[in-house]
């Protein structure tokens, strides 16, 4: 698989379609916030809600919203990518995916 950057918009929405899914709601009814410490290990997360329910999400459920939006969306074998999350001042979270 050639390298492929997914936005943090790209993120945001496989987040979205992720949260949705084990909520039984349409991707559109959540709400999700990104959020990156450098001082902690595990510096990627997010925060989604649904109705006024929230949820934080560390990098390993990313990581799975991730995989569950290259399936469908990307139509690649999930598995087979290498998935790397990636922070930069002027685009803010990404994810390279080999």
């Amino acid at each position: 698989m050639e390298r492929l950057i997914l936005s943090e918009q790209n993120i945001i929405n496989a987040i979205c379609f992720y949260h949705a899914r084990k909520k039984y709601v349409i991707p559109e009814q959540v709400e999700v916030e990104l959020f990156y410490d450098d001082e902690e290990e595990q510096g990627f997360s997010a925060e989604a809600s649904v109705n006024g329910q929230q949820q934080v999400f560390m990098t390993p459920d990313l990581i799975a919203a991730l995989r569950l939006w290259i399936d469908e969306f990307l139509n690649r074998d999930p598995f087979a990518a290498r998935i790397e999350l990636l922070f930069d001042n002027d685009e803010g979270i990404t994810a390279a995916i080999y």
